[in-house]
């Protein structure tokens, strides 16, 4: 197999500060602090071996990056503020590789998280951007629960969908965040459960929506020679795209419908392959759109899909998702890089995919007044080599 263009530099941490549904009393620097604390402790690494800062929040302003790295005790060659949403991660992962290629940092630390209140939710939904304060505020229609509806009933109408179908990958995903400790919502759920819930927008029930907690993540990528330790992750292949449609499609395609192809040759290997899949899912239908888009439903069958994903014949959000682990703001973007960190490094516990080697990750988010623009996707491998 041809060399991989990003074989020097490997993922060697990948965790989670546990989320919380209540925001208690630390701030988003303590939540996104702890979270680097936790990945210098995973990596091996101290404080002093960082030289280059990402960083991903929505709460952490007005504080940026910078000021985050002096909170740290960090003097980085490489810093970056990231604006991406539920892109973030990859986008920051992107740019932190080719730091590293090309010299300009040899350890970086990526963090993401977010602090809410119920006001500081409410100030970010109505000004999300130019486009949300100025068309859809005045509106008050809700927030993207809203968006998201329409985009489900047309894509229902599209495929013959019934609340049914998204209903069995929410409890695909509850099923797995039963086998994880860290997630906020463990509780069984049940079709039937799915079903009675209050609707929020037609046809999104309470288990469509996302739950909104608090906590961070954090990843460290290193110069492959200087890891401290075997259970190293690497990637065969990045790519993204972002404003494919200029908000003028119907939602129905993400930009990774673009990219696939070139994402799978670049990492020489097919959706049969995958072991483990981590797509963004603020809402079932995004990520049945997500998971279309990669190759997953390659005759368009999403039911054929659904029943591979309830059956656990296709491992989809083994920590349970953003739908049941909960969605830290910014961390969201963050929360399935780590759980395709964690189970390469078969650190995954009860809910560890056997032998998983091969996994995919998916970004998709920053909704303008309709729908996300942006989406890009990584494939990894657990590292067959170790430390060097």
């Amino acid at each position: 197999m041809q060399r991989s263009p990003f074989a020097d530099v490997v993922l060697t941490a990948g965790v989670e500060v546990p989320y919380r549904r209540q925001a208690g009393a630390a701030a988003t620097g303590d939540l996104l602090d702890q979270a680097f604390a936790a990945a210098l402790a995973e990596s091996g690494f101290t404080a002093i071996d960082i030289d280059g800062l990402g960083v991903a929040s929505f709460t952490l302003a007005p504080d940026h990056a910078i000021d985050l790295a002096w909170r740290l005790g960090l003097s980085p060659r490489w810093c970056m503020d990231d604006c991406h949403g539920g892109a973030s991660a990859i986008n920051m992962l992107q740019h932190a590789i080719r730091a590293i290629q090309h010299g300009d940092a040899n350890v970086i630390a990526l963090v993401s998280g977010d602090r809410f209140e119920p006001a500081d939710f409410k100030q970010l939904v109505e000004h999300y951007n130019l486009t949300t304060r100025t068309w859809l505020r005045p509106l008050e229609n809700g927030g993207p629960n809203s968006l998201f509806a329409m985009l489900t009933q047309r894509h229902a109408q599209q495929h013959g969908l019934t609340r049914r179908d998204y209903g069995a990958l929410c409890v695909a995903q509850r099923a797995w965040a039963a086998l994880n400790p860290r997630a906020v919502y463990r509780t069984p759920l049940t079709i039937d459960d799915y079903l009675e819930a209050p609707l929020v927008a037609d046809p999104l029930g309470r288990f469509d929506c996302v739950p909104v907690v608090c906590g961070a993540n954090a990843v460290i990528i290193a110069r492959a020679d200087l890891v401290r330790h075997a259970e190293n992750v690497r990637v065969r292949a990045l790519q993204c795209r972002y404003n494919l449609d200029h908000q003028a499609g119907d939602g129905l395609r993400t930009s990774l419908a673009t990219i696939a192809g070139d994402l799978w040759r670049q990492a020489g290997t097919t959706p049969e392959d995958i072991d483990v899949v981590s797509v963004y899912d603020d809402y079932p239908v995004m990520a049945l759109v997500q998971l279309a888009d990669l190759g997953f439903a390659p005759d368009g069958d999403l039911r054929g899909l659904i029943s591979r994903v309830a059956a656990r014949e296709l491992a989809v959000n083994t920590s349970g998702g953003q739908l049941s682990a909960g969605q830290a703001g910014a961390a969201g973007g963050m929360h399935g890089l780590v759980e395709a960190i964690t189970q390469l490094r078969g650190g995954a516990g009860e809910r560890q995919v056997e032998a998983a080697r091969l996994a995919v990750v998916s970004g998709y988010g920053m909704v303008e007044y309709r729908y996300g623009m942006c989406a890009n996707a990584v494939v990894l491998e657990s590292d067959p080599r170790g430390a060097q």
